[in-house]
């Protein structure tokens, strides 16, 4: 029997997976279902090339410029929080900085990145909110690490997310996300909110780039449904 072109979708899981199209060298196949667009598995950047083009990012504290970039995540994010909520920052990358920002406005903070801060007892607690800027589009299994953002977020929470949205009116390969490398899972406004409806979420999209969720208050850990 032959193998199928794609694989089922690492989002949705369906099998409406078929090709989107080629862009600097790479393949790329979409969801039917849930719009994701995947790199296909075989040109995933291996763990060492993936870290090492992280260490190429200038991601500072002292960095106005870049606090104003995490201030489209945080200034709609903290309008929502009660005092001294406690929060993860997922993916904090080399150089920490949207979890300095929260700390410095009160809430304690943690954090988690497989490369820099690979704190596994971070990922045994639960948390009043979570923040999750430029790291979803780095996803490798989107379904997985989304149910694990879930079981961590207390009912009531919020999520954050950051990564840019791709538009239809884009052309894909002239999109600066798609340039990256180690950019291997790219969400459509459907993908967002068929995350919203899986988990049962009530979705804000306060910028073109953040997404906040708000776990209903009723519903303990794990998808909607379960």
């Amino acid at each position: 029997m032959m193998r199928p072109l794609w694989p089922d979708c690492p989002l949705c899981e369906s099998a409406a997976v078929g090709d989107f199209t080629i862009a600097h060298g790479r393949r790329y196949g979409a969801c039917g279902i849930c719009g994701l667009i995947q790199l296909a598995a075989e040109q995933r950047p291996d763990p060492t090339a993936e870290r090492a083009h992280y260490l190429t990012h200038q991601n500072n504290p002292a960095d106005r410029s870049y606090r104003a970039f995490l201030d489209r995540l945080a200034t709609p994010l903290l309008a929502q929080l009660p005092v001294g909520a406690e929060g993860l920052d997922y993916g904090s990358g080399p150089g920490p900085t949207l979890s300095v920002m929260l700390e410095e406005q009160g809430f304690p903070m943690r954090v988690f990145d497989p490369y820099f801060a690979d704190d596994t007892d971070a990922l045994r607690q639960t948390y009043e909110f979570i923040t999750c800027t430029e790291t979803a589009e780095h996803f490798f299994d989107p379904a997985g690490e989304f149910e694990r953002l879930d079981r961590m977020l207390r009912p009531g929470g919020w999520l954050g997310i950051m990564t840019e949205v791709y538009q239809e009116d884009q052309t894909f390969a002239e999109w600066r996300y798609a340039r990256d490398p180690t950019h291997v899972c790219f969400y459509r406004p459907e993908t967002m909110a068929w995350i919203a409806e899986r988990f049962g979420y009530r979705m804000m999209e306060p910028h073109s780039t953040v997404r906040l969720f708000e776990k209903p208050a009723g519903r303990p850990p794990g998808r909607a449904g379960d």
